[in-house]
């Protein structure tokens, strides 16, 4: 890894202030002037690199801004990546707490498990599937250390991809026993529906995701590796979080993953 400039290690700073202080940080596209997404991957970096000399670890990858919805709203015409540390997985049912977050909005998921590496440039389709060993239902728990989600592409890719954490499903499903493009979601809030969505929202298929996060990895470098978790996208809009809700997700033909929210003071 090059070694960051003083700019990035500023603003990598200021993030991870954040995550200590609890207060949101302005957007870095507005604090330093002319940042490139390549900026913005070396201040995520300098921050896992942070993370990881402290003992945690790299257990996978999400992938943002998959929805054509989200790519017209930050102006961009691809997605993004960011990194899942192993303090980010949590159990479903149990309480998660939520004064480790700042602004929490939770998406549901279909989450990949890789049996064996997926190396780019030039991972094609079925190489990709050839490599997945089974998938899950998911809930991403996301979150922003930029004052109010007033992000820019730059600001989410230097953020993690504004990533907090997830919650897995425990009813594996195979590949060739689904058709992920049209598999339906059911997203509740407390029992009330709050959003639904189908596999396909996700760059035509979510497969898709997983063939450009190990095609944009592997021109950094970086090999997904066998037992890694990868979050491609959500397959409906994010909804925010209060003390004491239960999340659930339904997928027609995986199963469902439940995520509770301690109350406060809990």
């Amino acid at each position: 890894m090059d070694h960051p400039s003083e700019t990035q290690t500023q603003a990598a700073q200021r993030l991870l202030d954040a995550y200590d202080s609890g207060a949101p940080t302005d957007p870095l596209s507005q604090t330093f002037d002319g940042l490139t997404v390549d900026d913005a991957y070396a201040i995520q970096l300098a921050q896992v690199q942070r993370w990881t000399e402290s003992g945690r670890r790299i257990i996978g990858h999400k992938v943002g801004l998959t929805s054509a919805a989200m790519q017209k709203q930050l102006g961009v015409d691809q997605p993004d990546y960011g990194h899942l540390m192993d303090d980010f997985a949590y159990l479903e049912h149990q309480p998660i707490p939520l004064d480790g977050f700042l602004q929490p909005r939770v998406e549901p998921e279909v989450a990949f498990v890789l049996s064996r590496p997926l190396s780019g440039p030039g991972v094609t389709v079925a190489q990709a599937i050839s490599a997945v060993d089974y998938v899950l239902p998911a809930l991403e728990i996301v979150d922003s250390r930029v004052a109010d989600w007033k992000i820019t592409l730059v600001d989410t890719i230097a953020d993690n991809a504004s990533s907090g954490a997830f919650v897995l499903g425990s009813t594996p499903t195979r590949l060739e026993d689904v058709d992920l493009r049209l598999t339906g979601c059911v997203f509740t809030r407390n029992a009330q529906i709050v959003g639904t969505g189908v596999g396909g929202a996700v760059l035509g298929s979510p497969i898709t995701s997983l063939v450009w996060l190990a095609n944009t990895l592997g021109a950094r470098g970086v090999t997904l590796e066998p037992g890694h978790v990868i979050l491609p996208g959500s397959v409906t809009s994010m909804v925010p979080i209060a003390p004491g809700d239960t999340f659930t997700a339904t997928f027609a033909g995986l199963g469902s993953v439940t995520a509770r929210f301690a109350k406060e003071n809990a």
